[in-house]
């Protein structure tokens, strides 16, 4: 018998005979299972840790890229409509990147305008407000005195400041000075233009990095997930502009000060799940009532709810022509994961890379690639469900 041979049979008895012991036998079977999920999973972790560990040591890039795919799946639908009506790729490019700028100029500017303007008045009448509700702390039930007031305002300053500086950090990963937010920003804007431009020849390159056999599962996957997070986009875009054009008309409306610098916050915090509907509702409620009364901000918040509900309910299906199915449960525990990770940035993209990470999990879980089955719609945390199969869920 030859040596290779030899050592062929070798390895096959250790991969296929079980030497039993006693210490082995006399240790139970639940054990056994947990030691072997235990050390599995702590694999697992390490290689998330060393990941993420790289993601953050490339912060530079990586959030300029996440940012542009982020972009280039808002703009996606837009642009496949100019190209299906025979507009040329590189006039459909010029017009949705131009578009995307103009509106978001337009936004900062009329915020930034409004600012400008009522910051001095809105100043005043907070400061005489929180004057107005020290006193009825003092002289109400509850018979505070000031060095008490003091000390809770002490308090609840510091951990403002607290969760102020950890959101920021991750805020300013791409970079604190001027230079690195500009080289951010052309970054963002280079590798959006290569997306919309040559994004499936791109695709293909990366696709062929993978074994020839692994190829089908990578390219299925990968456009799974793309279509996934431009359903999240899309989904995304259209609860921002309900909410700011509703948020923003009734605050207009009840009088209270810094309209339009409310609804651009609200347009923005949208893209955060959740989380960005409640701090910018929040916001509005709270200007609302150290600028015009507590009846005005009671208002207010009928308004911010009444219009989240409108949006949620009876707008986006009808508009989309689907209903959302979105786990609060999954998309808050991602959104404040994220949060303490990478701050702002974190928060932004966890629900994306989330809904992306479980669409791609499901995917190669299932071989739909052989089976032509895609994830169910309620296995994934985003997606949407026909008007058909929702009635009949």
């Amino acid at each position: 018998m030859s040596d290779d041979k030899v050592g062929r049979s070798f390895f096959d008895a250790l991969r296929t005979r079980t030497v039993a012991t006693e210490t082995s036998t006399g240790i139970p079977r639940g054990l056994r299972l947990a030691t072997a999920y235990s050390w599995r999973l702590l694999v697992v972790a390490a290689a998330a840790g060393v990941a993420i560990w790289i993601i953050i040591q490339l912060k530079l890039l990586v959030i300029p890229l996440l940012i542009a795919i982020l972009i280039a799946a808002l703009l996606w639908p837009g642009l496949l409509w100019m190209l299906e009506h025979r507009v040329p790729r590189w006039a459909a490019i010029v017009v949705s990147v131009l578009a995307t700028i103009a509106v978001i100029s337009g936004l900062l500017w009329l915020a930034i305008w409004q600012i400008s303007r009522q910051w001095s008045s809105v100043q005043a009448r907070t400061v005489e407000a929180v004057g107005q509700l020290r006193q009825y702390l003092i002289d109400g039930p509850l018979h505070l005195t000031s060095t008490e007031i003091d000390g809770l305002l002490q308090q609840g300053w510091g951990f403002l400041e607290q969760q102020a500086s950890l959101l920021w950090s991750g805020a300013l990963a791409i970079g604190s000075t001027v230079g690195h937010v500009a080289t951010g920003a052309l970054l963002v804007l280079f590798i959006l233009l290569c997306i919309l431009a040559d994004g499936g020849r791109i695709w293909r390159w990366v696709v062929r990095l993978f074994p020839r056999q692994a190829r089908p599962a990578v390219d299925g996957a990968g456009r799974t997930g793309w279509r996934t997070v431009v359903t999240y986009a899309r989904t995304q875009l259209l609860v921002a502009t309900i909410d700011a054009t509703g948020i923003g008309l009734g605050a207009l409306f009840l009088g209270v000060p810094l309209a339009a610098p409310i609804a651009v916050l609200v347009f923005l915090g949208a893209f955060i799940p959740f989380v960005g509907a409640v701090v910018t509702g929040a916001l509005a409620v709270f200007l609302a009532l150290v600028y015009n009364g507590p009846w005005i901000a009671l208002w207010m918040l009928v308004i911010v709810l009444g219009v989240q509900q409108l949006e949620g309910h009876i707008l986006q299906p009808l508009l989309m022509g689907s209903a959302v199915k979105v786990h609060p449960l999954a998309v808050v525990i991602v959104v404040a994961g994220g949060a303490m990770i990478a701050g702002i940035p974190g928060a932004l993209f966890a629900v994306p890379l989330a809904a992306f990470v479980n669409v791609v999990v499901l995917y190669v879980s299932r071989r739909s690639w052989e089976t032509g089955v895609a994830p169910r719609p309620d296995e994934m945390i985003w997606s949407t469900v026909p008007r058909d199969r929702r009635k009949n869920a």
